[in-house]
């Protein structure tokens, strides 16, 4: 009867479960239809509800969708293809990442760098990954337990790498572009000396060039000591080139 398919539909739509739901008798495996659904649930907040859960379903289901990862809540459905870095959601305006659980894109750092996390509270440092402590299991960012062989460590390893060395070569050229920019309109009557920014292009340019090469230099040197120093300086001459 009507009542008795009422009843559980919005049963089974409250607790979330109807999109795989079938009939009633055990027998049969037949799923409700929507244009079913519409005309026996009448509430529509339930419908609502109804709707909701298909939705979550498609995108579920589509491997190239997903939602955006904003910790305060957003609803917005984001296509994967082509949302690089620097893509922010159409509506919140956040930047996800889509390679690694972390919920915010935090490049020019890899995936792997973002395993190591520090609680504000307790200070007590653990790898995202596998949510092990990280000392002393972890020596570095790559000697994971997630990592399931010497392999993997090596292609994890220059793909993190070569990840850093790109974008600091696309920021180089993005540098020179501004400058060239910048060059044809200081050459324009009745504009103001730019040189300053002109001066600053430059000084961009050979930063990210260092920058691209450090990363070179830190994938083949084996010496941790010396590395340790050079990731430091690479650190600072980094904080301070995206801040000019």
């Amino acid at each position: 009867s009507q009542p008795c398919w009422s009843e559980y539909l919005t049963t089974r739509i409250e607790q979330n479960m109807v999109v795989n739901c079938t009939c009633p008798i055990s027998e049969c495996r037949a799923q409700p239809t929507t244009a079913f659904i519409y005309s026996i649930v009448s509430s529509e907040d339930i419908i609502a509800k109804y709707e909701k859960a298909l939705l979550r379903g498609y995108v579920e289901c589509c491997s190239n969708l997903t939602w955006c990862t904003n910790p305060q809540g957003c609803d917005q459905i984001l296509l994967k293809d082509g949302l690089g870095y620097g893509a922010a959601c159409s509506k919140c305006s956040w930047i996800s990442c889509f390679n690694c659980n972390f919920p915010e894109a935090h490049y020019p750092a890899s995936c792997s760098h973002i395993s190591h996390m520090t609680c504000a509270k307790c200070n007590h440092g653990f790898c995202w990954r596998c949510l092990k402590p990280w000392r002393p299991t972890h020596k570095d960012y790559y000697n994971c337990s997630a990592m399931v062989s010497k392999a993997a460590w090596q292609e994890k390893r220059f793909q993190d790498y070569n990840e850093r060395c790109t974008f600091h070569h696309h920021a180089r050229e993005f540098a020179i572009s501004l400058r060239n920019k910048i060059s044809s309109i200081s050459e324009m009557p009745k504009i103001r000396t730019l040189t300053f920014v002109l001066d600053a292009c430059k000084v961009l340019e050979q930063a990210r060039k260092v920058l691209a090469y450090s990363c070179v230099y830190g994938y083949y040197n084996q010496d941790t000591e010396s590395m340790d120093i050079v990731e430091q300086q690479t650190e600072s001459l980094e904080l301070h080139t995206n801040a000019l």
